[in-house]
C-alpha cells in the first residue's frame, strides 16, 4: 500500500489496493485518508471517489485543527472571566492600569469604594447587559450623585466592560443604546490681562512665578511645582518632564503620560524672563527653583499655594473675576492660544490632554468664528 504524504501536519491520501501510485487516476478503488485529529489520535476516513476530494477534506481538517486552539483559547477565556464576580474582575482590571499616575489610582479607587461596588459588586461579568448598566446609573440618580460624579462613575464603568468586551466575554456591546449621564461642565472663568496682570503681582514671589508659568506656558500647578531651569532647551521652548504629585510629595511622570515622556510647550519671553530673574534672586537646588520652603531638601507643598491664593482673595486688592479658581491661570492660556488662532490640536498637545475632546468641550467657545459670523462669509460667496 502506497501513501502520498502532503505538506507537514495535513496527513496522508492513499488506495488501499495492489495498484501502484501512478496508476491510481485510472484504479476503480476509493481513496482514503489518515490524520491526527485535534487530540493527537491518529484517525482514517474512506469514501473518497477522486484524489481532489480526498485532499479537499484533508485541508478541511487541517484548517479546523489550526483555528481549534483559538477557539479552545475563547471557549477558556470565556469560562474563567464570565464566571468572575464584578469585584473580582474590576481588581485584575485595576492591576493592569499601570500607566495611571498615583491621584488618579486614588481617584478610581474612589469611584469603585463609593459608587461602582456598592451596586455592582456581586453580579458575573457574562450576566452584564445594557439593562444593567441603565439600571446603575438610575441608581446613581435615586442616591443623589451630582452629574460630574455619575460621569466619572460611569466612564469607569465603561472602561471596565469595554475590556471585557475585548476578551468576548458579551456577544453585543452592554453599552450599547444606554443613555450616559449628561454632565456639562460649567465655562472656565478666565481673567482679562489687566486682571491677570493685577492678580499675579497679589502675591509674593513664588506666586507670581507660577501665575506666569500656569498663564504663559499652559503648565498644571504641580508642573509648575517641579520648574527646572534645565528645562529651558531653547530661548522659546520649555520642556515639561515631571511634576510635584500631591499623594508621594515627590518628582514624578506627567499626567496621563508614561516615565519618561515629556512635552515641549511655547516659552513666552516675559516667563523665560520670570523664570531666569527667580533663579538670579532666590536660586535653584540642582536646578529646581520651587522647594519646600521651611527645607530645601523637600519638593514644593501644594497647599502653599491654596493658602496665597486665599489671602489674595481676602485682601481684595486684585480684580479677580466671580468663580476664578487658580487652574484660571491655565485657562487664560488656552484662551490666549485660542483667541489668537492658534489650532486646537497644538493646544491640546501643549496643555497635555488625553485627548482632543477634552480640549474641546472645555474651550470651544473660546475658537474664533461664530455663527454670526459664518453667516456673513458665506453669504458673501453666494452674492452674485
Amino acid at each position: 500500500m502506497a501513501t502520498k504524504t502532503l505538506a507537514r501536519g495535513m496527513g496522508t491520501f492513499f488506495k488501499d489496493c495492489e495498484h501502484p501510485q501512478p496508476r491510481w487516476s485510472k484504479c476503480p478503488h476509493e481513496y482514503k485518508i489518515r490524520y491526527r485529529n485535534t487530540a493527537g489520535k491518529q484517525t482514517q476516513e474512506a469514501g473518497f471517489a477522486t484524489q481532489d476530494k480526498a485532499i479537499t477534506r484533508l485541508t478541511e481538517i487541517y484548517n479546523e485543527k489550526k483555528s481549534a486552539p483559538q477557539s479552545q483559547t475563547k471557549a477558556e477565556r470565556i469560562k474563567k472571566y464570565g464566571a468572575m464576580r464584578f469585584e473580582e474582575y474590576t481588581n485584575e482590571w485595576k492591576a493592569s492600569q499601570r500607566d495611571l499616575a498615583e491621584a488618579s489610582v486614588r481617584h478610581v479607587d474612589s469611584l469603585l469604594e463609593h459608587h461602582l461596588l456598592p451596586a455592582l459588586r456581586s453580579p458575573r461579568m457574562s450576566t452584564f447587559d445594557h439593562k444593567v448598566v441603565d439600571g446603575f446609573i438610575q441608581t446613581m440618580e435615586r442616591n443623589g450623585a451630582g452629574l460630574a460624579t455619575q460621569a466619572n462613575a460611569y466612564d469607569k464603568l465603561k472602561a471596565i466592560l469595554l475590556d471585557a468586551h475585548r476578551l468576548c466575554l458579551f456577544s453585543e456591546n452592554p453599552l450599547e443604546g444606554v443613555k450616559p449621564p449628561q454632565y456639562d461642565p460649567q465655562r472656565a472663568v478666565i481673567p482679562s490681562p489687566a486682571q491677570l496682570r493685577e492678580i499675579r503681582t497679589g502675591g509674593d514671589d513664588t506666586f507670581l512665578l507660577v501665575a506666569d508659568l500656569m498663564s504663559g506656558c499652559g503648565m498644571r500647578n504641580g508642573e509648575a511645582a517641579a520648574v527646572n531651569t534645565n528645562n529651558i532647551v531653547a530661548d522659546d521652548v520649555y520642556r515639561i518632564t515631571e511634576q510635584v504629585n500631591q499623594t508621594t510629595k515627590e518628582y514624578g511622570r506627567l499626567k496621563h503620560r508614561r516615565a519618561g515622556v515629556y512635552r515641549d510647550v511655547p516659552l513666552p519671553a516675559q516667563v523665560k524672563d520670570t523664570i531666569e530673574w527667580y533663579a538670579d534672586k532666590h536660586g535653584s537646588v540642582d536646578g529646581y527653583l520651587l522647594r519646600h520652603p521651611k527645607d530645601p531638601n523637600k519638593t514644593f507643598p501644594h497647599y502653599y499655594l491654596s493658602n496665597q491664593w486665599k489671602n489674595i482673595k481676602h485682601a481684595g486688592e486684585a480684580n479677580i473675576p466671580e468663580g476664578m479658581v487658580i487652574y484660571g491661570f491655565r485657562h487664560f492660556f488656552a484662551s490666549n492660544c485660542l483667541t489668537n488662532g492658534i489650532a486646537i490640536t497644538d493646544v491640546a498637545e501643549w496643555m497635555g490632554h488625553k485627548s482632543l475632546d477634552i480640549t474641546f468641550k472645555i474651550y470651544r467657545h473660546l475658537m474664533p468664528g461664530s455663527i454670526g459670523k459664518a453667516a456673513g462669509i458665506l453669504d458673501s460667496g453666494l452674492t452674485l
